[in-house]
């Protein structure tokens, strides 16, 4: 059964900077397509960035020249750089990853507030 575990998130100003980190467990993290997703309290989960095994990435209009997706193989890990945070960057972000079945880390709490 393969685990996601998320961390790094918590409270920063405006204009900070934080770095997620999601660590996996029990399967082959180098065959994963791995995602960062966000939500808020009463919309949707939506995709923020994503990066699949060749190391190709793509990122959602609202985070491109902020945020950057990367993964590493060895440590079986993928992490999301946020820069420049906005307070509309506040939400619980979530880890997936797919490869022939997806799985969801629990997520962990960005807060962006002065």
């Amino acid at each position: 059964q393969v685990q996601l575990v998320e961390s790094g998130g918590g409270l920063v100003q405006p204009g900070g900077s934080l770095r997620l980190s999601c660590a996996a467990s029990g399967g082959t993290f180098n065959r994963y397509a791995m995602s960062w997703y966000r939500q808020v309290p009463g919309k949707e989960r939506e995709l923020v960035a994503s990066i699949i095994r060749t190391g190709s990435t793509n990122y959602a209009d609202f985070v491109k020249g902020r945020f950057t997706i990367s993964r590493d193989n060895a440590k079986n890990t993928v992490y999301l750089q946020m820069n420049s945070l906005k307070p509309e960057d506040t939400a619980v972000y979530y880890c997936k990853g797919v490869w022939l079945s997806t799985f969801w880390g629990q997520g962990t709490q960005v807060t962006v507030s002065s």
